[in-house]
């Protein structure tokens, strides 16, 4: 007989977290007894904090052990024969949202860790030895925790109608703790384990919709809203008559322990590695975990899971992640000097002025999200035709995946036209151009738009590194220029950088707030400045790349002496990826503005018309750096160079970011730090365990090497 999970924790080991949780919002655990259709009675849970929808209901300690505590009590009645099985459900849209993360932050060492751990694994590890069986209705959102109240009962149904189901955790710098590391694997297999534990969240969070969850598992059947909690019942019914008998193909079988288990963890390490590096540290507690899980008892997994917790919840990774969850899930939703909604104008059609890759994406994403006529132009009609059949082929892309309907798809293919003809763009409200990155053809395009479009309308520019206020100087009315930045690719990437000119009114910059959030974007207004803020601080970090290989610092030193701020890829890689003749034109931006900062690099030019930096396999991987490009930085290289150690230019690194953030700050580009970390986390893959750009160079003693000073109050800087 298998020894209880439960067994090796005890009531009495909790009392000291009470004292921590005095104004927690309690989650109760509220009970009714619900007759069988074929007779007896199931004992539904309700978990309910009291608050509306806006508040999503969590988990701490006091509430874990009223759950503790009601499960007790049905498990005394279970075995009197008073109840033939237990459900669990949560107030209307919402199962739960796992512990409160800020509440989880503030607990003050390691061992309250291990017992905020070990109380999770007590209290839903309940759920499976209770004498009946135990179902989990999902009724919505379930996060976290919430997954795992779900997955620590015997059976799963799941509404159609579930915002989302995730397993965030390494996306915050820790690790499922409460049975989802040891219970999913279990339950869906290894592979499909990896892609919910460690590889969605690390897709800036990707969440599961409720189809996806069915499919892989995680849920047994799925019921619509209408009926959802009288569909659950009668389903439950039928398994505990045994007139319904659940199958799980997905559940893994001997042939996967012995073979391809082990596989796939080696495999996701790999991946991670290459990836993310080593910096982070809960993907790789979150692997070791998943790898145990193929044979440890449930017993076992859980205690693992309480030690990877404890380290985690109190190292310095995690108080750095939730410094960045509260930017991202606060700040971000109260941008720093926005405007009034009210003063937003309507955006009733919009025109996108070219054709191309990144105008098309644009297209289509206004195209889904605001659900208004889309017009696109470009110089001739054949572009135009690129164009839509690029955008149309994308949205039949969406419908064959299931993410749009039939009628839908066919709706937004509708809403997308293209022209020659520029005057069709009289009606639009709202105009973007995403046109070749010259001052002189965005001036005269805006200029040309201005005689056709109402002067009501927004001109607004998707510019990395021009002046706004240049692009709009040959109008007469440049308060309706706005700069509207998206990065790449468009519908992934969650930041817009919304930069206001000198001119920009407040009705230009409420509408373009507002439309940021319709595209369920994160806007962060700018001022008008080279880079705005992410170009400027990875041209910084570019430009330095640059300037180190040709005073003969080794490539491969260049990459590890960046390693450490945890970027999603190296600098070379990233030339790469926006193009050797873009990054370029970026570095000379910046140069051209602060020549005494960012450094011109004529290899970088040479590289560029060569088309050469990286050496690639068939699959167009990355190997490393070409013979050809080492040739040509060679060339370039001055007769006093002197090679960078790994250190010394990791020093170099740090300082020379301090200081230009603490610049940017002084010459308002934006209102805080935070609103620079915001930046970086949304549009250039900083790490949620790195906390934010600004903390990490106060830890680092970057920040007071620079400029004598810190970015922040020391007390939310953690330890590095």
């Amino acid at each position: 007989m298998a020894k209880s999970a439960v067994s090796q924790y005890t009531r009495e080991q909790f009392d000291s977290l009470l004292a921590l949780s005095d104004d927690e919002v309690v989650t109760h655990s509220y009970v009714r007894d619900v007759a069988l259709p074929s007779g007896g009675t199931l004992a539904l849970i309700t978990l309910d904090n009291g608050r509306d929808h806006t508040r999503p209901s969590t988990l701490g300690p006091q509430g874990l052990l009223e759950l503790a505590g009601v499960l007790d009590e049905l498990s005394q009645r279970a075995s009197a024969g008073e109840i033939q099985a237990v459900a669990v459900t949560g107030k209307p849209f919402i199962l739960a949202a796992g512990a409160d993360l800020s509440k989880v932050g503030d607990l003050p060492d390691r061992d309250a860790g291990l017992k905020m751990a070990q109380l999770g694994h007590y209290a839903l590890g309940k759920l499976g030895e209770l004498g009946v069986p135990s179902f989990c209705f999902i009724n919505g959102l379930a996060l976290g925790g919430g997954v795992e109240v779900a997955l620590n009962c015997d059976y799963r149904t799941l509404d159609s109608s579930a915002a989302a189901l995730a397993l965030p955790e390494v996306f915050l710098g820790i690790i499922p703790g409460w049975g989802g590391a040891w219970l999913l694997p279990n339950l869906i297999g290894i592979e499909n384990a990896l892609k919910v534990v460690v590889e969605n969240p690390l897709k800036n969070n990707r969440t599961l919709k409720p189809a996806q969850a069915l499919e892989l598992g995680i849920a047994d059947v799925m019921f619509s809203p209408a009926n959802f909690l009288e569909d659950s019942i009668r389903w439950a019914d039928g398994v505990i008559t045994g007139s319904i008998s659940v199958k799980r193909p997905n559940a893994p079988g001997k042939l996967e322990r012995a073979v391809k288990w082990d596989a796939a963890i080696g495999i996701a390490r790999k991946m991670l590695e290459k990836r993310i590096g080593t910096v982070a540290k809960s993907p790789y507690a979150a692997l070791d975990l998943l790898k145990a899980a193929k044979s440890s008892d449930k017993a076992t997994g859980f205690a693992a899971e309480d030690e990877a917790l404890a380290d985690l919840v109190s190292g310095d990774q995690f108080a750095a992640s939730i410094y960045a969850f509260n930017l991202v899930q606060k700040r971000a939703k109260k941008p720093a000097g926005a405007p009034d909604k009210e003063h937003a104008k309507p955006v009733t059609k919009v025109g996108v002025l070219g054709a191309g890759l990144m105008a098309s994406q644009f297209a289509l994403l206004f195209v889904r999200r605001l659900k208004v006529p889309v017009i696109i132009t470009d110089l001739d009609q054949a572009r135009v035709d690129k164009g839509l059949d690029y955008i149309r082929g994308e949205i039949t892309e969406l419908e064959n995946k299931g993410r749009l309907d039939a009628d839908e798809a066919n709706q937004l293919r509708a809403l997308v036209t293209g022209t020659v003809d520029k005057g069709d763009f009289a009606d639009c409200d709202w105009v973007i151009e995403a046109v070749i990155e010259e001052l002189t053809i965005k001036q005269d395009l805006f200029a040309e738009m201005e005689g056709i479009i109402s002067p009501e309308a927004v001109l607004a520019t998707n510019t990395s590194s021009l002046s706004v206020e240049q692009i709009g100087a040959k109008l007469s009315h440049p308060e309706r220029v706005v700069g509207f930045h998206f990065f790449n690719p468009v519908a992934v990437m969650p930041l817009i950088e919304v930069v206001k000119t000198p001119h920009t009114d407040e009705a230009t910059l409420a509408t373009a707030m507002a439309t940021a959030a319709k595209l369920r974007k994160n806007a962060v207004i700018t001022a008008d400045t080279p880079g705005f803020v992410v170009n400027r601080i990875l041209a910084k970090l570019l430009g330095e790349a640059m300037h180190a290989v040709e005073q003969g610092t080794p490539f491969e030193d260049v990459v590890a002496a960046q390693k450490h701020f945890g970027l999603p890829m190296d600098p070379f890689v990233l030339l790469d990826l926006v193009g050797l003749k873009v990054g370029a034109h970026v570095l000379d931006t910046h140069h051209g503005a602060f020549p005494d900062r960012f450094f011109e690099s004529k290899a970088l030019h040479e590289l560029a018309d060569a088309g050469v930096l990286l050496e690639k396999d068939s699959k167009g991987q990355a190997k490393g750096i070409d013979k050809k490009a080492i040739a040509i930085v060679e060339k370039h290289r001055p007769a006093d160079a002197r090679p960078y150690s790994v250190t010394e230019l990791t020093v170099r690194l740090e300082d020379g970011l301090a200081d230009e953030i603490h610049r940017m700050l002084e010459d308002t580009v934006v209102e805080a730090p935070e609103d620079i970390d915001l930046c970086m986390i949304l549009g250039a893959g900083w790490p949620f365990q790195m906390g934010g750009v600004t903390p990490f160079l106060d830890r680092v003693g970057a920040s007071e090497r620079a400029f004598g000073g810190t970015f922040h109050d020391p007390r939310i800087q953690g330890v590095s």
